[in-house]
């Protein structure tokens, strides 16, 4: 396998975000990236249409992603750059794409006035059945929104990363997906939050009044669950500093709420065997339209 960090790229604000993510993750892993840009030909009666003509498609296959690899050559000295053009349907393209990456870096929209983003039926495809981790990035995003505040109290680029978060299951957790999130932390020289979601007391469905005792005891149990999933870890990555939240209530709402904090978001996704359906979880569906910060998508057993 070639270890490069892939982007795949349509000229879209999105996917020039993703581009520019994927260029500052190239550089602290120590790798090349490779542009990749996929034309879809149009059926042939739009083939015929005039602004679909040869002209218009050399400008999407061919000027876009030099022009890109231009620029960021040039913001980003000494990250070795590359473009391919590829022919199919882009779904099929991207996940040929990232069998052959270390990551696969693709752009999501906002939702004006939602506070979510969107991702399109390919980007879920991908998600669903890549075979490599898969990172979403939101058009707009900003090396400054993955740090800290300056003293000044304004994001910069030169302040420290902020934690990486990690969605965990205690109740299966999975190598793949801790050692992930565990090499982006040390990579970034900063803090890996690990953040697990506990089932509420069966009471609180039924209106009864609270269990002090009972509510006690189940969070010092998963607290303990997760303390000693992470044991290992902890003593491979010394130098990584383990923050546990152990929480009650809905996973995919405590992840949310933690990507306005983070750098990266980083969930699991069980690897199935069936070929149709996009089977990324509930959990990891919804992080990945609503976190604020970038989401890394880490298929697993």
């Amino acid at each position: 396998m070639s270890r490069t960090v892939t982007v795949g790229l349509d000229g879209s604000p999105e996917s020039l975000a993703a581009a520019e993510w994927a260029t500052r993750e190239a550089r602290l892993r120590a790798l090349p990236v490779t542009l990749v840009n996929v034309w879809e030909p149009a059926p042939d009666p739009m083939a015929q249409a005039p602004l679909l003509g040869a002209e218009t498609q050399q400008h999407w296959s061919e000027r876009i992603p030099r022009e890109a690899a231009e620029g960021l050559r040039a913001r980003h000295p000494g990250v070795e750059i590359t473009t391919e053009q590829r022919t199919g349907r882009p779904a099929e393209v991207l996940l040929k794409a990232a069998d052959d990456a270390e990551l696969l870096v693709l752009g999501t929209r906002g939702l004006s006035g939602v506070g979510g983003f969107m991702i399109g039926s390919a980007g879920l495809a991908v998600a669903a059945h890549a075979g490599r981790p898969v990172v979403f990035v939101r058009a707009g995003e900003q090396a400054s929104d993955e740090h800290l505040e300056d003293p000044s109290g304004i994001p910069s680029a030169a302040a420290p990363f902020r934690p990486v978060v990690l969605g965990l299951d205690t109740g299966g957790p999975d190598d793949t997906l801790i050692g992930f999130a565990f090499e982006a932390a040390l990579l970034r020289a900063t803090a890996l939050r690990v953040v697990h979601a506990w089932n509420e007391p069966p009471y609180i469905a039924y209106g009864l009044p609270p269990d002090i005792k009972m509510d006690v005891r189940l969070a010092a149990q998963d607290a303990a669950s997760m303390t000693e999933a992470l044991r290992p870890w902890r003593e491979k990555f010394p130098d990584v500093e383990i923050v546990e939240d152990s929480l009650s209530g809905k996973a995919a709402n405590h992840l949310v709420d933690a990507s306005r904090e983070a750098s990266l978001v980083v969930v699991g996704r069980r690897v199935r065997r069936a070929a149709l359906g996009a089977h990324i979880g509930p959990v990891t569906h919804a992080v990945l339209h609503h976190s604020t910060a970038p989401v890394a998508v880490v298929p697993h057993p």
